[in-house]
């Protein structure tokens, strides 16, 4: 199938801003009636939330002009307040629910409703409290990234060898609000797990990459014994291929599309594109099942693929996949909304007796700098000689 960029690109601007637009009409009508905004402070409100609605073309915009400063504040901004509309739309929308479950009981029991349902403006003024609470605690969460292992026995692993230890990072998103300071934080336990192998599952970057060789400089100086691998996830075709692959390769990272790399003679890591190639016509290297079919299977084969998507048969050729994309919602209850969309949305896998799939929660953050019910992680896979 043949995609043209330009209408893809259309058609999502103008659904995601027919959505966050929405959003921000019902905070705006909820607010207005449940607070009694005059018709000055309702321009200011609605001018306000406006604004926001359009920060995320503000920055994209200021990043490409080089207005750094700009596309800094509004990136804080327009995110951080994302994330605290997101929370404030759900517990209203809950509260609303709520209200009317309320109602429909008083109209059939006869009961006065006033009872159970505090006055709007008191609701309104909790809601938004509560918002805001839950917005300081995903803040703080996001920053503790937590270490997630799992350990496979298998015969691949040569006795010789005994062990390898695999740490996969994912969805780091480098950009404007994950810099060297969080980075530094993810690679102190990247380092403290001393890995053999590192492998990033997709989206490193997020964003224009021009002004981030510094945190290719940090990355660099991890340099685990069997190498480093990386894949492209949708971030990388958004932010520019050509300097998305730039960045990967400069952070040290070798970048597999469609390729393979033998690792000591025993294993064989591979990896592909992400489908998001497709638009942007970039796809490069063999389909995943040619890939996977070429290689030896007396090897533990590792598949590094963004998103936690399971091509039928694709098990049978691999022992383990290792994905990440879906943040786990990254902010609840969003988890919701991935649950329904991928079949595999965190965590450990058994796919057959043989293949594993592993998806990971994330080591960065995409958007709003939060996360609730889904912290950030690094991942440690310990491949152990099972001579069994």
């Amino acid at each position: 199938m043949v995609y043209n960029e330009r209408a893809v690109t259309t058609i999502f601007l103008l659904v995601f801003f027919l959505i966050y637009g929405g959003v921000h009409l019902y905070l705006f009508l909820g607010a207005r009636a449940s607070l009694a905004l005059g018709t000055r402070t309702s321009i200011f409100v609605a001018l306000f939330m406006i604004t926001m609605v359009l920060a995320p073309v503000i920055v994209h915009i200021s990043e490409r002009y080089g207005l750094q400063s700009l596309a800094h504040f509004f990136s804080w901004t327009g995110y951080l307040w994302m994330g605290l509309a997101f929370l404030l739309f759900c517990l209203s929308l809950a509260f609303d629910c709520y209200r009317i479950l309320v109602h429909l009981g008083a109209y059939i029991t006869s009961l006065d409703p006033s009872s159970v349902i505090p006055s709007a403006r008191h609701a309104f003024i909790t809601l938004l409290s509560l918002a805001a609470l839950l917005a300081l605690y995903g803040s703080i969460e996001a920053l503790h990234i937590q270490t997630e292992t799992i350990t496979i026995r298998t015969a691949k692993i040569p006795k010789e060898v005994g062990s390898v230890r695999i740490v996969q990072i994912s969805d780091l998103h480098l950009g404007l609000i994950v810099r060297g300071k969080r980075l530094e934080r993810i690679l102190k336990e990247v380092r403290a797990a001393d890995p053999d192998i590192l492998v990033s599952t997709g989206d490193l970057v997020d964003g224009e990459t021009n002004n981030l060789s510094a945190l290719a400089d940090i990355l660099r100086e991890t340099n685990p014994a069997y190498g480093k691998f990386a894949v492209t996830g949708n971030h990388e075709f958004y932010a520019g291929l050509t300097q998305s692959l730039d960045f990967t390769r400069k952070a040290g990272f070798t970048v597999l599309r469609g390729e393979e790399a033998d690792v000591g003679g025993f294993m064989t890591v591979a990896g592909v594109d992400d489908p998001t190639g497709r638009i942007y016509r970039s796809l490069a290297g063999a389909p995943e099942k040619e890939l996977l079919e070429r290689a030896p299977g007396d090897r533990f084969t590792i598949l590094l693929k963004h998103q936690p998507v399971v091509l039928k048969g694709s098990p049978a050729l691999f022992d383990l996949q290792l994905s990440g994309h879906t943040h786990k919602g990254q902010i609840f209850p969003f988890t919701l909304l991935t649950r329904l969309a991928f079949a595999f949305n965190s965590g450990q896998h058994q796919l057959t007796d043989r293949a594993i799939l592993y998806v990971s929660r994330g080591s960065g953050t995409w958007g709003p700098p939060m996360r609730i019910m889904a912290p950030p992680e690094i991942t440690i896979i310990d491949l152990i000689h099972d001579g069994a």
